[in-house]
């Protein structure tokens, strides 16, 4: 499907009814699912080019593969940050105010919200160009495998300001009820850049560096595109609202802050587990870098829900339809348990297949393998959580999800920790922490979201 084709049909979606109006109207699940099929389809689709990716990378040898997967929970924070904390406070403003009727207000708040994403990648590319040394070190990097996670890091980061200038985008056309445009876009940029990737990799001899110089091409011509679509939609700001303005950006950035908080706890918990992996060895972490890459790959399929969430959510409260909220937050709830359950416990079955993808190395994949046989079978409280935490991202109510977040570092990290450090134990104790962990997160955001679950005996 070229760009253009993609154009006209979106086009013609968009005089079809008031963006708002496509918010608000249908039935719950049909509409849920026609929002989150495009994202869900454009994650999913990500997910096997990263497999790709790292299995281009696995060629080069276990250090190369080690150093990539140290740099990987950095890479997804800012993922995380610009597409789901970031991204989720543009996407509920622009949705909740054009669900009140306020188009002049969403356009506004896209605008601030386009021009604080270059702001914020700025500030990205200079703490990981400045520290990145430091931060991979401080995790239990060495040698080989530390110069190579810094050699990934630093040509991946430079193109950080074009990343979350895209995300911001994107958040902004599904803010105003377009999911399409930014996941075909999405496919078609990833599908060239995995066609690119081991010919920088291999032919031109760019090594690890060439997998990062791949993924800042993408992140520019997707910043390109989708800044282009925005300029085209209802939802169009004008020069002047890029330049962050005080109200608009108070309203993104009450969702956005906590909702970095939660991202960053999340993101700082791998990054403790991968601190506790790194004292077993270079297959350790390569091992666990491996099959931990599922989680990731799950959060984006939930993401692709959450997106849609999102704008359904903070629609529906925007014009204070509470009965639909309710059935918006049970519905992409379930849905998320049931994706994420799926293939927690496809991937405890078979663990050697997904691993497969990345070494051939035996203990590499004893370690990956022991690691998914323990935690996927809780993946399914993962999607439990991420669906809700969406939801109260859409209804603008972030803080108190915080305490689930909490609760997964304090039972994986924490207890982990202590496991590890004092009681000297074995990686398979750590990995069922882990799902400890997870558990208790999925749990813990029930108990918090009990109101929108229609759990509670009044109120919402």
């Amino acid at each position: 499907m070229s760009v253009a084709t993609v154009e006209s049909v979106t086009e013609k979606v968009r005089q079809a009814a008031p963006p708002g109006r496509r918010l608000l109207d249908g039935p719950v699940l049909p509409t849920l699912l026609r929002l989150a099929a495009p994202t869900v389809a454009l994650m999913l689709l990500q997910g096997a080019i990263a497999a790709g990716e790292a299995a281009f990378v696995g060629r080069l040898g276990s250090d190369a593969l080690a150093g990539v997967s140290l740099s990987f929970p950095l890479v997804m924070l800012m993922t995380t940050l610009s597409a789901g904390a970031y991204g989720g406070g543009v996407a509920s403003g622009v949705a909740r105010a054009l669900g009140a009727g306020r188009a002049a207000d969403a356009a506004r708040l896209g605008g601030t919200g386009i021009g604080m994403a270059v702001l914020l990648g700025l500030a990205t590319t200079t703490v990981m160009l400045a520290f990145g040394r430091t931060i991979y070190a401080a995790m239990g990097a060495t040698g080989a495998a530390l110069d190579a996670a810094v050699l990934y890091s630093n040509v991946l980061f430079l193109g950080a300001v074009p990343f979350w200038a895209f995300n911001a985008a994107a958040s902004v056309l599904r803010g105003g009820g377009n999911a399409a445009y930014p996941a075909a876009a999405g496919a078609v940029a990833g599908l060239v850049t995995l066609a690119v990737s081991p010919l920088v990799i291999f032919t031109l001899g760019f090594g690890v560096a060439g997998a990062a110089w791949a993924v800042v091409g993408n992140n520019v011509v997707m910043a390109a595109v989708l800044l282009r679509a925005v300029w085209r939609s209802p939802t169009r700001p004008g020069f002047v609202s890029l330049l962050p303005r005080h109200g608009e950006a108070v309203r993104i950035l009450r969702v956005s802050v906590p909702s970095a908080a939660s991202t960053i706890l999340t993101n700082l918990t791998f990054v403790a587990l991968t601190t506790l992996v790194a004292p077993a060895g270079t297959a350790a972490i390569a091992g666990y870098g491996a099959g931990g890459r599922l989680e990731y790959l799950l959060i984006p399929v939930v993401f692709g829900i959450g997106s849609a969430l999102v704008p359904l959510v903070a629609a529906a409260d925007g014009a204070g339809d509470v009965a639909r909220v309710r059935r918006l937050t049970r519905t992409g709830a379930a849905l998320a348990t049931a994706a994420c359950g799926a293939i927690g416990a496809t991937a405890a079955m078979f663990p050697t297949a997904w691993m497969g993808l990345f070494t051939t190395d035996e203990e590499v994949l004893n370690v990956g393998a022991a690691y998914l046989t323990r935690v996927g079978p809780a993946y399914a409280f993962l999607g439990l959580g991420l669906s809700l935490y969406f939801v109260a991202q859409g209804r603008g109510r972030v803080v108190k999800p915080l305490f689930a977040t909490l609760t997964r570092l304090a039972v994986a990290g924490g207890l982990g920790a202590i496991a590890m450090l004092e009681y000297h134990s074995g990686l398979e104790t750590l990995f069922l922490l882990m799902a400890g962990g997870l558990a208790a997160y999925g749990l813990v955001m029930v108990a918090v979201m009990r109101r929108e679950l229609g759990l509670a005996g009044r109120g919402t």
